[in-house]
């Protein structure tokens, strides 16, 4: 992927520096849909940052005077084949977030999803972007219409990230959250 930069933030691949970073907010995960991405230490988080460094799907956002990495973003063109990383003739992409803690509050999380945004919309050719955001997960619940996204929809039960105490999957209650090209440029001309 190439460099986006934003006023305070870069937006790049994943390269070995990164493997402390990760492992900071990755040990211990805040949301549930982040369980099965739980490293602990940091020759399984550099092992995760060089597999990540030739994945375009994954993006570090790192602090530009310091180069830190202070959370990621990550998507996936709709109907995007995992396995292969091939890509469909989709015009629609998924997207979402993992911050740090430490760095909450301080509006970096909207600051590179938008540039992201603007990036998947102008330089991609990307049409519609969406995100599932869990129905308890307030703080990306805020971030997505921060971004000018819409809710639409709930599903119940959706998916299971982690077991209840019996043993049995837990299920979430997940939103949809999704943004067309004409809403996001039609929300840019408004804010001239």
């Amino acid at each position: 992927m190439q460099n986006l930069e934003t006023n305070r933030l870069i937006l790049r691949n994943f390269t070995a520096t990164d493997a402390a970073g990760l492992l900071e907010y990755t040990a211990n995960p805040r949301v549930n849909c982040f369980m099965d991405h739980r490293i602990s230490t940091l020759e399984d988080a550099a092992a995760e940052v060089a597999k990540r460094s030739n994945d375009d799907s994954q993006i570090a956002v790192c602090l530009k005077d310091s180069n830190e990495l202070i959370g990621e973003l990550f998507g996936m063109r709709e109907d995007q084949d995992p396995d292969t990383d091939k890509d469909s003739n989709s015009d629609t992409y998924s997207i979402g977030w993992n911050f740090n803690g430490r760095f909450e509050g301080k509006g970096y999380a909207s600051e590179s999803a938008n540039a992201f945004i603007e990036h998947l919309f102008m330089e991609q050719g990307i049409r519609r972007v969406y995100a599932y955001v869990e129905d308890d997960n307030f703080r990306s619940q805020k971030l997505c219409e921060k971004l000018g996204m819409r809710r639409e929809g709930l599903f119940l039960e959706f998916i299971s990230f982690v077991k209840n105490e019996d043993g049995t999957p837990k299920y979430e209650n997940t939103y949809q959250y999704a943004l067309l090209k004409k809403e996001w440029l039609a929300q840019r001309e408004v804010q001239k």
